[in-house]
């Protein structure tokens, strides 16, 4: 006889940039008696809201609103990682459960999401500054080599930069040392739904995006981040919108500029998305794609009835 598994149901929606994730996951929760769980690495951090597409208005139904979480729950300027995330999405997930309600993570923070639906335990390493200065006197190369050696490098931004290289190591040694410190995500089932367009209405809905928030005051946004202290190293960290506009602030950076870089970059980041999502179908994660050119209530209809079919 079969084992029926009972555990909650988690509903996934990812996609890439610009792909109307947030709408399609309003209306499913609408229908569904659903909160949504925000799995986006920088809509956590208060005052960066039109950088991070945020669309707080979509929130707000005359129905009633929706309830979101893990947005706005930093400071910007502080860190914040996959660790803590996973601990803050745990007790949001909790929460709803405890109301009666059903969750769905909505994002496109591919490590984020797939540290969910993957159930990866992970470490709470602190920063170990003389473990630091021990790696010091190492080539890119070859801490990449000792990172190989402790894990398999199917992820391509631990590389990235030298910070990240150095934290990925101190992240694996903080592991073999200690096995005991780890997350543990609760028993949940998972259905994975994403959002797809053809390449070129991708490029066509980011460039759209991205006039439409300029006009929105982006640029006073960064501003006003800059103007209350957070330090222009941490924006640039942030990436592509905080990146070029805090750049076209503050150096020798035209308008221009900063708009065509930006614009460039957000396009290769929709690119590196879809590969991070690829990648994860290939290490056996289902995804169901929808296509995003339908209308709203019919992706919203197509996504609820087969949330309600695998329940």
């Amino acid at each position: 006889m079969d084992v029926v598994d009972e555990s909650p149901l988690l509903l996934t929606i990812l996609g890439p940039t610009a792909c109307g994730k947030t709408a399609l996951a309003v209306a499913v929760a609408a229908r569904l008696n659903a909160e949504i769980i925000s799995a986006d690495s920088r809509q956590v951090f208060r005052g960066m809201d039109i950088g991070t597409g945020k669309d707080l208005n979509e929130y707000h139904r005359e129905e009633g609103d929706i309830a979101c979480h893990l947005i706005d729950i930093r400071d910007a300027g502080e860190e914040y990682n996959v660790y803590q995330f996973q601990n803050d999405f745990i007790n949001a997930f909790h929460g709803i459960l405890s109301r009666g309600h059903r969750a769905i993570l909505c994002g496109g923070t591919g490590m984020y999401i797939e540290s969910i639906v993957r159930a990866y335990r992970l470490p709470d390493a602190p920063v170990d500054n003389s473990y630091r200065q021990s790696l010091e006197s190492f080539s890119d190369e070859e801490l990449t080599d000792r990172l190989a050696s402790l894990i398999k490098l199917h992820n391509h931004t631990d590389t990235e930069t030298r910070d990240r290289l150095v934290r990925a190591l101190e992240i694996q040694e903080f592991r073999q040392q200690h096995p005991e410190a780890f997350t543990q995500l609760p028993p949940m089932r998972h259905l994975v739904v994403g959002v797809h367009y053809p390449r070129e209405l991708v490029v066509e809905r980011i460039g759209v995006r991205l006039r439409q928030r300029l006009e929105e005051g982006m640029v006073d946004e960064v501003q006003r981040l800059l103007d209350a202290g957070v330090p222009k190293e941490r924006l640039l960290k942030y990436g592509l919108e905080y990146k070029h506009i805090a750049r076209y602030l503050t150096e020798n950076y035209s308008y221009q500029e900063m708009f065509d870089n930006l614009y460039t970059d957000i396009r290769r980041f929709s690119k590196r998305q879809m590969t991070w999502f690829r990648r994860m179908e290939r290490n056996g994660v289902p995804i169901h794609w929808i296509d995003g050119q339908k209308e709203l209530n019919l992706k919203e209809k197509e996504v609820s009835e087969l949330f309600l079919q695998t329940e």
